[in-house]
């Protein structure tokens, strides 16, 4: 009991107010006080009117007898107390949310339901488990919220008798079965919540019988089956969320019709029809994306008046662009279907809201009407993949809040236009695979917010501008496939991703200015005519992992590159590498002898190719120099769509400020990590308390799960969860084209910075076996979540932060959750994994499974007790380590000397640990422990 209620002291805590007048009826003053006594409470003063505490409100103003009671986020754990609270006959609402409750004594159902007056019963974001108790009484509660825990079972009748029930929520639950349809018997009911459970089969149609319905939220579940016909008579309905499921055959026609719809989303499910109704002029968001939606879009469906979202990207929707949109309209997403014809001119002359057009993959022609240029706010358009031609209307360069514009592969002509740089808010810029010609315009040099510029495969002449190095955010600078010659002037030196001037006519000596390209990782530099011999610079490039020389005029002898980088020199005669560089790749074998040799190499020549392909699409995580960040200039503030608190945590949900936090990713100077997935900022909130915001690319598909409705699903379904060992997002922005998440601030950095930089000394032993213990515990959480495991893309020591040299936690949760693979822009992968910690097996499949993530937890093991990088000298510590394995009396030679010498105990443990490494990086998935047993297994060392 008293582990339990530990921390109940601290959360009862005694509010000082004036005095109250009248006096708490006795019988209610003993129960409190009882109650009082039982939690152990010293601070809560028993001599004090009850109505007085924290918690409680009474009747005022003769505070005779207690109203509602609300111990929210306490951190209440033992729940034998709750009856006693029953014999308070006066109660109208109970609050016990956000607590540790893992189960609800039956007394309490017993008691509590005697109260007639009692209206509200909230137990959600607890731990309750087991099935869905039976309310037999309870005639008056009208809410009811038992969401976000772990109940199960089928529901059935449990809910019968409650006749005035109003709100039922029981999201975020594993419940079963049937989708109950016996919801009170007085048929009240306006908001029924039963997201993200595992319901099956079909909707009941009785559900359509409760005319009192406002709200339906059934998404994330497994029905299958048709949108009951009867939901047409639902005529107070307001919000209508069917996402994430099964359902099939036609939308009902009426159902858009209902005068009081203002939400319909029913993405990622198999919807092959629209209804052929009027719109609902009461609706604001419309989202059917990701089903198969066949046919024409009606004229009326873009019409509604209020209308602001409508997404019916993801289908296979024929036809042209309806002639006439809602002026209303925010965001309109029609890509990727199979819509042709001519954007007409006459859709976006009055959309002054307009703020996100997506037209993307579809079969559009003719050329982009100058209309578009007439919307003030849009900030995202794309266009791309049409069949588009004629030249870039200069009305494009109106958009002055133009953030991404993405126009690559369609049929565009004639020359960039020379004002580009009035775009002064682009941050993506993709006009590639097209025909463009003419110059790059010296004027897009005032785009300085660009981190991504893509002008590959046009015919683009003359020189690359001499300011192209004020782009000090540029990340990427594709150029290749061009026709540019002439002196390369200076690139950003913040360049990361690539910078690809491949197919030009470059000539003369590699730029010695490339020396200070040190965060790039892909240089390509194939089909041109340079001359003269490699630079020695290029062989010291921390970052780089490709270099691509192929088909120009050098010659001498190659530096020696990092084993790690891949280096393409094929069609340069006089240019010879040295013995010990890597072997060129080559489509060319030379036959053996011998069969058996033949199929060896094969199988290394196959793991090789496979091991650079994950190499390049790695992103290496760098810490920012803040010095230098000083200088950088603030952008503006990201334009906030929505926000969410996740966190139940008083003190998190005070401290968080969506402003101020994007005010922080407004400046370069806040930066303090990057990923190959996200950018990490360090934002100060005005109690003087700091976060991690991480940023998440929102426009690029990758992250976008089909739409927004199902990343808010995740990212809140991970932010129920509890481990202190896991980076849990508290609170999350969407902005136009990123997602931001909110962590707690882990002020030691990552394990890498600390385990490979200055301050290696300090990890002792402790630290060291400490930082295991806790990262272990925190991925036998994730692998042993109820629902499903949680499995990371990319487990690395990178991607552990530390809030102390004792306290890791592991980051990137959320990665399983929101990439999608088969959306990759090509710029960004989701090859699971970094070098060094990627499984032998992912060579033959992408699929990131839990052998997997144990594998590269034994690397990170490996690294803790070695003091060695994951990949040191071009050779992978894992398999370093397991050639040294072979021999016993090599073992203390694989240990990190400085530690090991420190006592004979200290060896003993880590020579312990050294076998779980061992066991976790086995060749086969199969031989490796499951990361329960590992735990185990380190926590016996000791």
């Amino acid at each position: 009991m008293k582990s339990s209620i530990y921390g109940i002291s601290f959360f009862f805590l005694f509010c000082i107010f004036p005095l109250v007048s009248g006096q708490l009826a006795s019988n209610q003053n003993n129960t409190m006080i009882t109650v009082s006594h039982q939690l152990e409470n010293s601070t809560w003063n028993v001599e004090q009117n009850p109505c007085l505490w924290k918690g409680v409100t009474c009747n005022a103003p003769h505070n005779d007898s207690i109203l509602s009671l609300s111990l929210s986020g306490f951190g209440l754990s033992n729940s034998s107390f709750l009856p006693l609270l029953c014999q308070i006959n006066s109660l109208q609402s109970l609050d016990f949310s956000s607590n540790l409750f893992n189960s609800i004594p039956v007394e309490f159902f017993n008691t509590c339901g005697e109260i007639d007056g009692l209206k509200s019963l909230n137990f959600s974001k607890n731990k309750l488990v087991g099935s869905l108790p039976t309310f037999q009484k309870f005639v008056g509660l009208e809410s009811l919220d038992l969401s976000f825990n772990s109940l199960n079972g089928s529901i059935d009748s449990q809910l019968n008798g409650l006749s005035a029930l109003k709100s039922l929520n029981l999201s975020f639950n594993y419940f079963t079965g049937s989708v109950p349809s016996r919801l009170g018997k007085s048929r009240v009911l306006e908001q029924l919540e039963l997201s993200m459970n595992r319901f099956r089969g079909e909707i009941a149609s009785e559900i359509g019988e409760h005319g009192n319905l406002i709200k339906i939220d059934l998404s994330e579940n497994h029905l299958n089956g048709l949108i009951p016909e009867s939901f047409v008579n639902l005529t107070k309905l307001e919000t209508l969320i069917l996402s994430s499921n099964q359902l099939h055959g036609a939308i009902p026609a009426g159902l858009l019709g209902i005068t009081t719809l203002q939400r319909f989303s029913a993405n990622q499910n198999n919807f092959v029809g629209l209804p052929s109704t009027n719109t609902s002029m009461s609706l604001k968001m419309l989202d059917l994306s990701y089903n198969k939606i066949t046919g024409r879009i009606l004229p009326q469906l873009l019409l509604g008046s209020n209308l602001q979202t409508v997404d019916l990207s993801y289908n296979m929707l024929t036809g042209p662009v309806p002639v006439t949109i809602s002026s209303s309209l925010v965001r309109l997403r029609l890509g990727s279907n199979n819509l042709s014809g001519p954007i007409p001119s006459t859709s976006f002359v009055s959309s002054p809201n307009l703020t996100y057009l997506e037209l993307d993959n579809n079969s559009l022609t003719g050329t982009i009407p100058p209309q578009i240029g007439s919307n003030p706010k849009l900030a995202l358009l794309n266009l791309a993949q049409n069949k588009l031609n004629g030249t870039l209307p200069d009305e494009l360069l109106n958009l002055t809040q133009l953030e991404v514009l993405k126009l690559q592969l369609n049929e565009l002509s004639g020359e960039i236009p020379n004002q580009i740089g009035r775009l002064n808010m682009l941050s993506v810029l993709n006009i590639s695979w097209n025909s463009l010609n003419g110059i790059i315009p010296p004027s897009i040099s005032n785009c300085g917010k660009l981190i991504n510029l893509n002008l590959q495969n046009n015919g683009l002449t003359g020189l690359i501008p001499d300011a192209i190095g004020n782009l000090k955010f540029l990340l990427e600078l594709r150029l290749g496939e061009n026709k540019l010659h002439g002196r390369i002037p200076d690139m950003p030196q913040k360049l990361q991703i690539s910078l690809n001037l491949s197919f030009n006519n470059f000539d003369g000596p590699i730029p010695k200015t490339f020396s200070q390209l040190n965060d790039l990782e892909v240089l390509d530099l194939s089909n041109n005519s340079f001359s003269g011999e490699v630079p020695d610079f290029l062989g010291t490039l921390p970052s780089l992992s490709q270099l691509v020389l192929s088909n120009n005029q050098l010659y001498g002898v190659l530096p020696q590159f990092k084993r790690n980088v891949s280096v393409n020199i094929d069609g340069n005669p006089q240019l010879r590498r040295t013995q010990d560089n890597p072997p060129v790749l080559s489509k060319k074998g030379k036959s053996v002898g011998v069969t058996i040799v033949i199929t060896f190499a094969a199988a290394v020549l196959a793991v090789v190719v496979v091991a650079i392909v994950f190499l390049l699409i790695s992103r290496r995580l760098s810490k920012v120099n803040e010095q230098q960040l000083q200088s950088l200039e603030v952008l503006s503030p990201p334009r906030v769509i929505q926000g969410n608190m996740l966190t139940a945590n008083g003190v998190h949900r005070s401290n968080i400020d969506f402003t101020k936090a994007m005010e922080a990713v407004a400046s370069p100077a806040s930066i303090v990590l990057k990923t190959r997935f996200s950018t990490y900022y360090k934002a100060m909130m005005p109690s003087g308390a700091s976060y991690y915001v991480k940023k998440l690319n929102w426009s690029d598909k990758i992250f976008q799960l089909g739409s927004p409705d199902k990343f808010e699903q995740e990212i809140e379904a991970l932010g129920k969860l509890s481990n202190s060992n896991i980076m849990i997002p508290l609170a999350y922005v969407l902005t136009v084209d990123s997602a931001y998440l909110f962590y707690e601030f882990s002020p030691k950095g990552t394990l890498y910075d600390i385990l490979h930089g200055s301050l290696k000394s300090s990890l002792d032993w402790a630290s060291r076996y400490s930082i295991a213990v806790g990262v272990a515990q925190g991925l036998a959480f994730l692998h042993g979540c109820t629902s499903s495991p949680i499995l990371l893309i990319d487990l690395s020591s990178r991607s552990i932060m530390l809030k102390s040299l004792k306290e890791p936690q592991v980051g990137d949760i959320e990665l399983c959750k929101v990439i999608d693979p088969s959306k990759s822009n090509g710029s960004l992968s989701t090859v699971a994994g970094s070098v060094g910690y990627i499984p032998p097996e992912y060579a033959y499949t992408m699929r990131v499974t839990m052998a997997g993530n144990v594998y590269s937890f034994g690397v990170v093991l490996l690294e803790l007790l070695t003091g060695k990088a994951a990949v040191s000298e071009g050779t992978e510590l894992a398999k370093w380590v397991l050639s040294n394995s072979v021999r016993p009396n090599k073992l203390d030679h694989i240990l990190d000397f400085s530690i090991s010498r420190t006592s004979l105990v200290v060896r003993n443990q880590m020579l312990a640990v050294l076998k779980v490494a061992l066991a976790c990086v086995s060749g086969t998935p199969e031989s490796r422990p499951k990361m329960k047993s590992v735990l185990r297994m380190i926590l016996n060392v000791r």
